[in-house]
């Protein structure tokens, strides 16, 4: 036996080792980061509606946020993949992406708070294609199922705390200004883990694979595109939060200061969904994706139209479908996309799925205030919809297709 079959075993141990560590501690950045800004997502509907906005300006502020922080990503997956700056796409997302948070506190009135909330998202578009594609690489060490459902189990974890510190403040007659002051701690902390990331990986677990990396849509298999018609159909039916709890304002079916805590119990629905769907998905395969996302598909009727207790089921099921949207829809494309374009194929997947989002937001914001019944039809049908898409455009297939 050569001395290089010997020791290849080690040699895969130690770096699905350190794959691991790279995912813990990035794990441990967006825990931080999700505290910071799913936090202040607890609370943003409500804000908003307490600042004068009407169910549809919070409906289209949601989606046009969640547009630009989607639709940007092609650009700056590219830019990523082109320049091979991934670390310094990271360092300047997350800056933009954690003080525009506590920078809500001084918001005066809903148009302000409108503008922070874009400039959040589009920090996040900044960092996000970079991060995922580092993930990526990681995951063909310890699997792709694994690291998105880890690294989204850490993020849930973060948002399950964060809107919790949201609810306690509000509870002791706190206002929505101070709960956003208060972020600012967990802010400076997701970015000083991010420091010592870059430090202890200097290199992270960028893509090696590479081609020369030209512009445009070319190089992408025909399931990669009905992946991103199946993803923009769950988008657009998949309401924001932002609208449900200005429902539960509105409605009053959910007390002011429980809000957030109905949001914390929809993210620990994720965290630990996305965890038991990517283990399963590394195992399973495709069959998991039709129990990941056909739960989500009925949450609208339980939080739209239910008192308190079908509002909790209705959160659960809509904290499932989050945990399922950003586990397995970015594992199964980690195994479809070629290397040298990781992160530009996911942000441009993400600007596929913000523009959906944002139709969908808009549509949803509009038909709220003329019919409650038209809001979930709308929801259930598109979501349904993506689930033939999705299993289509993961069976297997040959090289080109």
């Amino acid at each position: 036996m050569s001395s290089s079959a010997r020791w290849a075993p080690a040699d895969e141990l130690r770096i699905a080792k350190l794959a691991f560590r790279f995912v813990l501690i990035l794990g441990l950045v967006n825990l931080f980061a999700d505290f910071t800004y799913e936090g202040a997502r607890s609370i943003t509907g409500p804000f908003l509606g307490s600042l004068g906005a009407t169910a549809t300006a919070v409906g289209f502020i949601a989606g046009f946020g969640e547009l630009v922080g989607y639709a940007l990503r092609s650009l700056t997956g590219y830019i990523a993949d082109k320049t091979r700056r991934y670390w310094l796409s990271i360092f300047i997302g997350y800056t933009i992406n954690m003080f525009a948070v506590p920078a809500l506190a001084l918001a005066g009135n809903w148009k302000v708070a409108a503008i922070l909330i874009i400039a959040e998202r589009t920090g996040k578009a900044i960092r996000k294609p970079s991060v995922e594609a580092m993930l990526s690489e990681a995951g063909k060490s310890i699997g792709h199922g694994w690291v998105f459902g880890l690294n989204e189990a850490l993020d849930q974890t973060g948002a399950t705390i964060g809107p919790l510190v949201m609810a306690a403040v509000l509870y002791h007659r706190g206002s929505y200004h101070h709960a956003f002051a208060l972020l600012l701690g967990s802010a400076l902390c997701c970015l000083a883990t991010v420091a010592v990331a870059r430090f202890l990986y200097p290199r992270g677990h960028e893509p090696r694979d590479r081609k020369p990396l030209v512009p445009g849509t070319t190089g992408y298999t025909g399931g990669y595109w009905w992946y991103v018609l199946g993803g923009g159909l769950i988008a657009a039916g998949f309401a924001d939060f932002a609208l449900i709890g200005f429902h539960f304002q509105h409605t009053r079916v959910v007390s002011e200061s429980m809000i957030p805590v109905f949001y914390s119990v929809a993210m620990v629905s994720g965290a630990l969904s996305a965890l038991v769907f990517g283990r399963l998905l590394d195992r399973f395969g495709r069959p998991v994706l039709i129990g990941a996302f056909l739960f989500p598909v009925f949450f609208a009727p339980f939080v739209f139209w239910g008192g308190a207790a079908a509002v909790l089921v209705g959160m659960l099921l809509w904290g499932l479908g989050v945990g399922a949207q950003d586990s397995l829809l970015k594992a199964v494309l980690s195994r479809i996309l070629p290397a040298e374009r990781k992160a530009a194929g996911f942000g441009l997947f993400d600007s596929g799925f913000g523009i959906a989002w944002f139709a969908g937001s808009v549509a949803m914001g509009w038909l709220y205030d003329r019919s409650l019944t038209g809001v979930v039809i709308l929801s259930v049908v598109l979501q349904a919809a993506a689930i033939p898409v999705l299993l289509y455009a993961s069976r297997p297939r040959t090289a080109g297709q």
